[in-house]
C-alpha cells in the first residue's frame, strides 16, 4: 500500500441545480486524458459515497500531491449561476464527515485539505490565502471544519507510539 499523509477535499464544480453522476464525472476525466476518474471518493447529494479508483492507486486530482494522497470530490461547489459555493447537502456533509473519520483511522496523522490549500504560497508568509487560490475548489474550509478530527488523530497516534514505546522498553527489562 502507498504511504498515505494527505486527505484532499475537492468539489466536482457542477451547479447546485444540476447533477453529474459518478458514470458522468468518469467520462469527463476519460476526456481530459486521465485513465478514469481522478479521485478516490465521489460523494452524491444523497449522501452516497462511491469508491471511483482503488486506494492503491495513485490520484489524479492534485498535481505534485497525488502520491501520498487520498481523494475525496463530493458532487457540486457552484450556486446556480456558476459562481463558486459550499453546496453540500446535509447528507454529504455528514457523509463526508464520516468518510474521513474512517480515513485518519486507516492512514493515522493524515492532514486534511481542501484543493485550493495547495496552491503556491505566492507571497511566502507560510499561508494560502485567497487572492492565492489557483481555483476555489472545494468552496469551503476544509481545515477549519475538520481541525478537531485532525487534532484527536494525532493524538490518538502519539498515544499509539508511546504505548509501543513503552512496551519496547518493558520488553528489553526497562520500566
Amino acid at each position: 500500500m502507498r504511504i498515505i499523509n494527505l486527505i484532499v477535499v475537492h468539489c466536482s464544480a457542477t451547479r447546485r441545480n444540476c447533477t453529474l453522476s459518478p458514470e458522468d464525472l468518469d467520462r469527463l476525466h476519460r476526456r481530459r486524458g486521465f485513465n478514469g476518474t481522478g479521485y478516490h471518493y465521489y460523494i452524491r447529494k444523497d449522501g452516497t459515497v462511491y469508491l471511483t479508483r482503488p486506494l492503491e492507486r495513485i490520484g489524479a486530482h492534485a498535481k505534485g500531491f497525488n502520491d501520498h494522497s487520498i481523494s475525496i470530490c463530493y458532487e457540486g461547489g457552484l450556486d446556480c449561476r456558476g459562481r463558486p459555493a459550499d453546496t453540500r447537502t446535509p447528507a454529504q456533509r455528514a457523509a463526508l464527515r464520516k468518510l474521513v473519520g474512517q480515513l485518519q483511522e486507516k492512514f493515522p496523522g493524515c492532514r486534511v485539505c481542501g484543493h485550493r490549500d495547495l496552491s503556491p504560497d505566492l507571497n511566502g508568509n507560510g499561508e494560502i490565502e485567497p487572492e492565492e487560490w489557483v481555483k476555489s475548489c472545494p468552496c469551503f474550509e476544509v481545515a477549519k471544519e475538520f481541525k478537531e478530527l485532525e487534532e484527536f488523530a494525532i493524538k490518538t497516534t502519539n498515544t499509539e507510539v508511546r504505548r509501543v514505546k513503552q512496551h519496547i522498553k518493558e520488553q528489553k527489562g526497562g520500566k
